[in-house]
């Protein structure tokens, strides 16, 4: 092989090996308040099987490793409020686990109501399903309660499918204060949080 194409080689391989030195990994960030909406997989069996008709969900394994996956690190006094369906909830309660954090409570009960302003009611396996929780969990001390007058009640209208109240975020604030906060699996961006999402444009 002639010496200047050998010499093309090495310079290729030293600039290919420059640029994988110079890639950083994302750093990692910490959090004191984590919001999350994961897109649930269903069993079509729960009745609750039209989810994956209308937008991307993921398996339960994938939402268990997504905090590691994305660099997303619970500080060691932190919060989760983490949403889940009736017929999910041990499945929220393992990645609740995963996630480093210890069950609580429900936060909020949202009560949804169709466009005459009256109980919505759905498709389920035994009753006519209608509420979602969204579950409180702690690490460590979790954070200090600074307003207890905040109803675990939410009534709204249904909005698009999967879609939660928009004043859960600003309930949260008033909750716990405005400290370091994430939207995980967020569908838009939102003032003051760091949002992960693929809807988030």
């Amino acid at each position: 092989m002639p010496i200047n194409k050998i010499y093309d080689r090495i310079k290729i391989r030293e600039e290919i090996e420059k640029i994988e030195k110079d890639k950083k990994e994302p750093e990692q960030k910490y959090f004191e308040i984590i919001y999350a909406d994961p897109p649930w997989s269903y069993n079509r069996n729960v009745g609750e099987g039209i989810a994956s008709e209308e937008y991307s969900t993921m398996e339960l394994e994938d939402i268990k490793y997504y905090l590691s996956e994305n660099k997303i690190v619970p500080k060691d006094n932190s919060i989760l409020f983490l949403w889940i369906t009736f017929p999910l909830l041990k499945e929220g309660l393992e990645v609740m686990k995963s996630w480093g954090f210890e069950y609580k409570t429900c936060g909020f009960n949202w009560i949804k109501l169709d466009k005459k302003g009256k109980p919505f009611f759905g498709i389920g396996h035994y009753t006519k399903s209608n509420s979602e929780l969204c579950l409180i969990g702690t690490k460590g001390k979790g954070l200090r309660i600074l307003d207890n007058t905040i109803s675990q009640i939410v009534m709204t209208k249904k909005d698009k499918h999967s879609k939660k109240p928009d004043n859960i975020p600003e309930l949260i604030v008033k909750l716990v204060g405005d400290r370091k906060k994430a939207d995980l699996f967020a569908r838009k961006e939102r003032k003051g949080w760091d949002v992960y999402g693929d809807e988030v444009k």
